[in-house]
């Protein structure tokens, strides 16, 4: 064969490499008590826990954070002010439940309404609040834009029918929503974020004995600081909770729950789970050689492969993580090589939690084109591998 037609033939080769690391003795997975649960770690972007997090699910009040985050987001745009006061309708005065007691007579601020939702669960508050967002001046209008935003923030499984999370048909979210939904509170608005740890509001002193913080984990000292608990005799009793302890902050819903000091023992319990049983690990070393890829015509025969970059993980502290790693890339790399080029993927998969991360693979040195001689070598060993029906030089390439 003319070294002038000899040719590249490139296959791609897939290898599973799996990560080692010390397995403790055995232990189980958490197992709440709630009907339906999500727990997110922020740094890492892990899902810890999730049970039936994607059925859709009456919210009861926690579907009122997303009344608030379309307020919060009014806010940043100018729409609103924490002064501006809103007037009450007689709607939004008929509502029973949890309430900051409006009338019609009253026009409240912005604030006063935020920790009228936040603090006391505020039905009237939310609705206020939503009449006043709401494209044609109604709750079922503004409803309709609640729903619009959350297909927007890819809550997928939530519906709305009302601001204040009243028992309707049709309304419901996932606990993986509330998750998004909660996430989106705390990193967007953390301006805005302090008024769920405030413990007490009492609107003109109208109602002392509904002042207070339904939240259970305020003040327990275990870094809780939000967000809100919601309760129907349909939906149970469930909490969107938050907590920071050291430079980690968790997330979780819970829901489904049958009273609520059942309720406020699972949230705790789940808190410190959460940031007891991980530990940050890292998995994937930037820079460190992996593999070796074979050189199509290069000066060198092969060339190492590193991730580009580096991967940490939360691993369960008391189980196997279950880490497995899939690099791909196309073999054999066609000379010159330059160090840092990229070559491939590595894919990465904590099977306990299902949490994934893929990183580029790059070059860790250069391979200049070989001279005559590494081509003459190369061609002979193609057009010997076929006069014999033994491998070319593609089909010997090694797969990594």
């Amino acid at each position: 064969m003319p070294i002038a037609l000899l040719t590249r033939a490139a296959a791609t080769f897939i290898a599973a490499v799996f990560v080692l690391t010390p397995i403790a003795a055995p232990a189980q997975g958490y197992e709440t008590q709630a009907g339906s649960a999500y727990v997110y770690d922020h740094g890492s972007g892990q899902v810890l826990l999730a049970v039936n997090a994607d059925e859709p699910l009456p919210p009861a009040s926690m579907s009122k954070l997303m009344t608030l985050l379309m307020t919060f987001e009014a806010l940043r745009e100018g729409r609103l002010t924490l002064e501006t006061r809103l007037p009450v309708s007689a709607h939004a005065m008929s509502f029973g439940g949890s309430t900051m007691f409006l009338n019609t007579q009253d026009r409240p601020t912005v604030e006063e309404l935020i920790r009228g939702v936040v603090i006391v669960s505020g039905n009237d508050a939310s609705v206020v609040l939503g009449e006043a967002l709401s494209p044609d001046g109604t709750e079922a209008g503004f409803a309709q834009l609640m729903t619009q935003r959350a297909r927007q923030l890819g809550m997928m499984n939530s519906t709305f029918a009302n601001a204040s999370g009243w028992p309707a048909d049709g309304h419901a979210m996932s606990m993986r929503d509330l998750g998004i939904l909660a996430a989106r509170l705390i990193e967007e608005f953390p301006e805005y974020y302090t008024y769920f740890a405030e413990t007490e509001f009492d609107y003109e002193e109208r109602s002392p004995a509904n002042r207070f913080n339904r939240n259970p984990l305020l003040g327990l000292g275990i870094g809780a600081d939000g967000l809100k608990t919601g309760h129907t005799q349909e939906a149970g009793f469930g909490l969107v909770g938050s907590a920071m302890q050291g430079d980690r902050r968790v997330t979780f819903v819970i829901s489904g729950l049958p009273s609520a000091e059942v309720r406020a023992a699972e949230a705790e319990r789940i808190v410190n789970w959460a940031f007891r049983q991980f530990v940050m690990r890292e998995v994937v070393a930037e820079g460190v050689e992996i593999a070796r890829a074979p050189v199509f015509l290069g000066a060198e025969e092969s060339v190492g492969l590193a991730p580009g970059e580096g991967i940490d993980m939360l691993l369960p502290a008391l189980l196997d993580p279950e880490i497995e790693a899939t690099l791909t890339y196309s073999s054999p790399l066609s000379a010159p090589i330059a160090v840092g080029d990229v070559v491939g993927e590595l894919h990465v998969v904590q099977g306990v939690t299902g949490f994934e991360a893929r990183v580029p693979v790059v070059t860790i040195a250069d391979v200049p084109t070989g001279g005559p001689m590494v081509r003459l070598r190369t061609a002979w060993a193609d057009v010997l591998g076929r006069v014999t029906g033994g491998p070319t030089v593609a089909e010997d390439a090694p797969a990594y």
